[in-house]
Protein backbone atom coordinates (compact mmCIF):
# COMPACT_ATOMS: atom_id res chain seq x y z
CA UNK A 1 0.00 0.00 0.00
CA UNK A 2 0.77 3.33 -0.30
CA UNK A 3 2.28 5.79 2.50
CA UNK A 4 0.60 9.10 2.41
CA UNK A 5 1.12 12.67 4.11
CA UNK A 6 -1.68 15.26 3.93
CA UNK A 7 -1.94 18.95 5.01
CA UNK A 8 -5.09 18.58 7.16
CA UNK A 9 -5.38 22.51 7.59
CA UNK A 10 -8.83 23.73 8.90
CA UNK A 11 -11.18 20.92 9.85
CA UNK A 12 -14.10 23.09 7.42
CA UNK A 13 -12.55 21.16 4.56
CA UNK A 14 -14.59 18.21 5.96
CA UNK A 15 -17.35 19.86 4.42
CA UNK A 16 -16.53 22.51 2.14
CA UNK A 17 -15.39 21.63 -1.31
CA UNK A 18 -12.50 23.64 -2.66
CA UNK A 19 -9.04 22.76 -3.94
CA UNK A 20 -7.65 20.93 -1.09
CA UNK A 21 -10.93 18.71 -0.67
CA UNK A 22 -11.11 18.05 -3.91
CA UNK A 23 -7.99 16.87 -4.59
CA UNK A 24 -8.43 14.50 -1.22
CA UNK A 25 -11.64 13.61 -2.96
CA UNK A 26 -9.69 12.59 -6.53
CA UNK A 27 -6.38 10.70 -4.69
CA UNK A 28 -9.11 8.70 -3.26
CA UNK A 29 -10.63 7.64 -6.14
CA UNK A 30 -6.98 6.24 -7.43
CA UNK A 31 -5.70 4.83 -4.09
CA UNK A 32 -6.38 0.95 -4.10
CA UNK A 33 -8.92 -0.02 -1.06
CA UNK A 34 -6.71 -0.33 2.04
CA UNK A 35 -7.14 -3.41 4.45
CA UNK A 36 -6.58 -0.76 7.31
CA UNK A 37 -5.91 2.80 7.72
CA UNK A 38 -3.07 3.30 10.50
CA UNK A 39 -3.25 7.46 11.22
CA UNK A 40 -0.95 9.56 12.76
CA UNK A 41 -2.50 12.64 14.03
CA UNK A 42 -1.24 15.80 14.69
CA UNK A 43 -4.14 16.80 16.84
CA UNK A 44 -3.43 13.49 19.40
CA UNK A 45 -0.20 14.60 21.24
CA UNK A 46 0.58 12.37 23.96
CA UNK A 47 3.32 11.96 26.64
CA UNK A 48 4.99 8.81 24.82
CA UNK A 49 3.24 6.60 22.02
CA UNK A 50 -0.03 5.49 21.81
CA UNK A 51 -2.23 3.20 19.93
CA UNK A 52 -5.90 2.89 19.99
CA UNK A 53 -7.23 -0.52 19.28
CA UNK A 54 -10.54 -0.48 19.97
CA UNK A 55 -12.64 -2.61 17.91
CA UNK A 56 -15.15 0.72 17.17
CA UNK A 57 -14.04 3.88 16.66
CA UNK A 58 -15.43 7.30 18.29
CA UNK A 59 -15.94 11.01 16.79
CA UNK A 60 -13.74 13.20 18.82
CA UNK A 61 -14.28 17.08 17.87
CA UNK A 62 -11.40 18.60 19.08
CA UNK A 63 -11.81 21.95 17.56
CA UNK A 64 -13.71 24.85 18.79
CA UNK A 65 -15.88 28.17 17.42
CA UNK A 66 -17.16 26.33 14.17
CA UNK A 67 -20.63 26.01 12.84
CA UNK A 68 -22.68 23.17 13.96
CA UNK A 69 -22.24 21.58 11.09
CA UNK A 70 -19.38 20.31 11.40
CA UNK A 71 -19.65 18.91 15.16
CA UNK A 72 -22.49 16.73 13.24
CA UNK A 73 -19.86 14.65 11.07
CA UNK A 74 -19.66 11.31 11.62
CA UNK A 75 -17.16 8.68 10.05
CA UNK A 76 -18.43 6.01 11.55
CA UNK A 77 -15.26 3.11 10.08
CA UNK A 78 -14.62 0.01 12.40
CA UNK A 79 -11.48 0.29 14.38
CA UNK A 80 -8.64 -2.41 13.76
CA UNK A 81 -7.49 -4.57 16.83
CA UNK A 82 -6.01 -6.63 14.34
CA UNK A 83 -3.24 -4.35 12.79
CA UNK A 84 -2.82 -2.18 15.88
CA UNK A 85 -1.65 -5.62 17.61
CA UNK A 86 0.76 -5.61 14.72
CA UNK A 87 1.60 -1.92 14.78
CA UNK A 88 2.38 -2.85 18.69
CA UNK A 89 4.67 -5.69 18.07
CA UNK A 90 6.06 -3.44 15.60
CA UNK A 91 6.98 -0.72 17.67
CA UNK A 92 7.50 -2.95 20.51
CA UNK A 93 7.69 -0.78 23.98
CA UNK A 94 7.92 2.15 22.22
CA UNK A 95 4.53 2.34 22.61
CA UNK A 96 1.41 1.31 24.62
CA UNK A 97 -2.20 0.90 23.90
CA UNK A 98 -4.78 3.44 24.90
CA UNK A 99 -8.04 3.60 23.78
CA UNK A 100 -9.34 6.50 25.62
CA UNK A 101 -9.22 8.79 22.69
CA UNK A 102 -10.44 8.45 19.07
CA UNK A 103 -10.80 9.84 15.47
CA UNK A 104 -10.09 13.06 15.67
CA UNK A 105 -10.44 16.11 13.04
CA UNK A 106 -7.01 15.18 11.77
CA UNK A 107 -8.04 11.85 10.66
CA UNK A 108 -11.65 12.21 10.16
CA UNK A 109 -11.92 15.23 8.13
CA UNK A 110 -9.26 13.72 5.95
CA UNK A 111 -10.52 10.23 5.63
CA UNK A 112 -14.34 11.59 4.71
CA UNK A 113 -13.31 12.80 1.69
CA UNK A 114 -10.80 10.07 0.63
CA UNK A 115 -12.68 6.81 1.87
CA UNK A 116 -15.86 8.72 2.05
CA UNK A 117 -17.55 4.62 2.76
CA UNK A 118 -16.29 4.63 5.75
CA UNK A 119 -15.68 0.75 5.21
CA UNK A 120 -11.57 0.45 5.75
CA UNK A 121 -11.19 0.28 9.52
CA UNK A 122 -8.98 2.68 11.02
CA UNK A 123 -6.83 2.99 14.16
CA UNK A 124 -5.04 6.18 15.19
CA UNK A 125 -0.86 5.78 17.12
CA UNK A 126 -0.21 9.22 18.93
CA UNK A 127 2.56 11.63 18.55
CA UNK A 128 4.70 11.55 21.00
CA UNK A 129 5.61 15.03 22.59
CA UNK A 130 8.95 13.97 23.97
CA UNK A 131 10.35 12.28 21.04
CA UNK A 132 12.49 13.60 18.70
CA UNK A 133 12.58 14.06 15.19
CA UNK A 134 14.59 10.84 14.73
CA UNK A 135 12.94 8.55 17.04
CA UNK A 136 9.77 9.77 14.80
CA UNK A 137 11.27 8.88 11.44
CA UNK A 138 12.79 5.52 13.53
CA UNK A 139 9.05 4.53 14.12
CA UNK A 140 8.05 4.89 11.02
CA UNK A 141 10.78 2.95 9.43
CA UNK A 142 9.64 0.03 11.94
CA UNK A 143 5.58 0.22 10.88
CA UNK A 144 6.85 0.15 7.35
CA UNK A 145 6.11 -3.84 7.44
CA UNK A 146 2.43 -2.62 7.46
CA UNK A 147 2.41 -1.84 3.94
CA UNK A 148 3.23 -5.10 2.61
CA UNK A 149 -0.08 -6.30 4.61
CA UNK A 150 -2.15 -3.80 2.99
CA UNK A 151 -2.32 -1.04 5.23
CA UNK A 152 -2.27 2.49 4.60
CA UNK A 153 0.07 5.13 6.18
CA UNK A 154 -1.34 8.31 6.72
CA UNK A 155 0.35 11.10 8.41
CA UNK A 156 -2.25 14.18 8.52
CA UNK A 157 -0.75 17.80 9.77
CA UNK A 158 1.11 20.69 8.15
CA UNK A 159 4.60 21.40 7.11
CA UNK A 160 4.69 24.42 8.02
CA UNK A 161 1.95 25.38 11.16
CA UNK A 162 2.00 28.28 13.06
CA UNK A 163 -1.43 29.73 14.43
CA UNK A 164 0.12 32.56 15.78
CA UNK A 165 0.86 34.25 12.80
CA UNK A 166 -2.30 33.51 11.01
CA UNK A 167 -2.73 36.06 8.50
CA UNK A 168 -7.12 35.49 7.57
CA UNK A 169 -6.71 38.14 5.20
CA UNK A 170 -3.81 36.07 3.16
CA UNK A 171 -4.97 33.81 0.06
CA UNK A 172 -1.03 32.76 -0.29
CA UNK A 173 2.22 32.40 2.34
CA UNK A 174 4.64 34.33 4.21
CA UNK A 175 7.87 34.21 1.92
CA UNK A 176 9.38 32.51 5.24
CA UNK A 177 6.69 29.97 4.85
CA UNK A 178 7.01 29.20 1.12
CA UNK A 179 10.73 29.18 1.85
CA UNK A 180 10.44 26.08 4.11
CA UNK A 181 7.71 24.06 2.32
CA UNK A 182 9.96 24.40 -0.82
CA UNK A 183 13.02 23.13 1.57
CA UNK A 184 11.12 19.97 2.84
CA UNK A 185 9.59 19.53 -0.38
CA UNK A 186 13.30 19.38 -2.52
CA UNK A 187 14.93 17.77 0.21
CA UNK A 188 12.29 14.70 -0.28
CA UNK A 189 12.24 14.73 -3.90
CA UNK A 190 16.00 14.87 -3.30
CA UNK A 191 15.76 11.83 -1.29
CA UNK A 192 17.76 13.68 1.44
CA UNK A 193 15.82 12.61 4.07
CA UNK A 194 18.04 13.78 6.78
CA UNK A 195 17.11 17.07 6.49
CA UNK A 196 13.72 16.81 6.57
CA UNK A 197 14.52 15.10 10.06
CA UNK A 198 17.33 18.01 11.08
CA UNK A 199 14.45 20.88 9.87
CA UNK A 200 15.90 23.58 12.26
CA UNK A 201 19.38 23.67 9.77
CA UNK A 202 16.82 25.61 7.66
CA UNK A 203 17.30 28.16 9.81
CA UNK A 204 14.92 31.04 10.73
CA UNK A 205 12.15 29.96 8.27
CA UNK A 206 12.28 26.61 10.01
CA UNK A 207 11.76 28.32 13.46
CA UNK A 208 8.94 30.23 12.20
CA UNK A 209 6.79 26.93 10.40
CA UNK A 210 7.89 24.67 13.00
CA UNK A 211 7.24 26.40 16.21
CA UNK A 212 5.99 22.78 17.90
CA UNK A 213 6.58 19.40 16.70
CA UNK A 214 3.18 18.53 16.62
CA UNK A 215 2.39 19.35 12.82
CA UNK A 216 5.58 18.30 11.75
CA UNK A 217 6.15 14.89 13.24
CA UNK A 218 3.52 13.35 10.87
CA UNK A 219 5.53 13.68 8.07
CA UNK A 220 8.30 11.83 9.71
CA UNK A 221 6.04 8.45 10.29
CA UNK A 222 5.26 8.43 6.23
CA UNK A 223 8.97 8.87 5.46
CA UNK A 224 10.29 6.69 7.95
CA UNK A 225 7.88 4.12 6.34
CA UNK A 226 8.77 5.32 2.61
CA UNK A 227 11.06 3.19 0.42
CA UNK A 228 14.06 4.49 -1.87
CA UNK A 229 11.96 3.14 -4.85
CA UNK A 230 8.59 4.71 -3.91
CA UNK A 231 7.31 7.15 -6.47
CA UNK A 232 6.87 10.46 -4.85
CA UNK A 233 3.72 12.54 -5.80
CA UNK A 234 3.42 16.00 -4.95
CA UNK A 235 -0.64 17.34 -4.25
CA UNK A 236 -2.19 20.91 -3.11
CA UNK A 237 1.46 22.38 -2.93
CA UNK A 238 0.77 25.72 -1.27
CA UNK A 239 0.84 27.60 1.48
CA UNK A 240 -2.74 29.81 3.00
CA UNK A 241 -3.30 32.43 5.31
CA UNK A 242 0.05 33.51 5.20
CA UNK A 243 1.84 30.40 8.18
CA UNK A 244 -0.09 27.32 7.19
CA UNK A 245 1.11 24.62 4.16
CA UNK A 246 -1.41 22.33 2.86
CA UNK A 247 1.58 20.72 0.73
CA UNK A 248 0.92 16.52 0.51
CA UNK A 249 2.85 14.16 -0.98
CA UNK A 250 1.68 10.50 -1.98
CA UNK A 251 4.41 7.32 -1.49
CA UNK A 252 3.71 4.24 -4.13
CA UNK A 253 5.96 1.59 -4.87
CA UNK A 254 6.09 -0.03 -8.14
CA UNK A 255 4.00 -3.00 -7.06
CA UNK A 256 0.83 -0.56 -6.59
CA UNK A 257 -2.27 -1.28 -8.01
CA UNK A 258 -3.20 2.59 -8.49
CA UNK A 259 -5.17 3.54 -11.36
Amino acid sequence: MPALFVGHGSPMNAIERNTFSDAWIALGEQLPKPEAILSVSAHWFTRGTKINRSPETKMVYDMYGFPDELYRVVYPAPGSPLFSQKAKLLLEDRADFDDSWGLDHGSWSVLRRLFPKADVPVFQVSVDAYASMEDHFAMGERLQALRDEGVLILGSGNIVHNLGRVDWQSAGGFPWAHDFDGYVKQAILSRSLERVIRYQEAGEPARLAVPTPDHYAPLLYVLGASEGSDRVRVFNEACVMGSLSMTGYLFESSADNVV
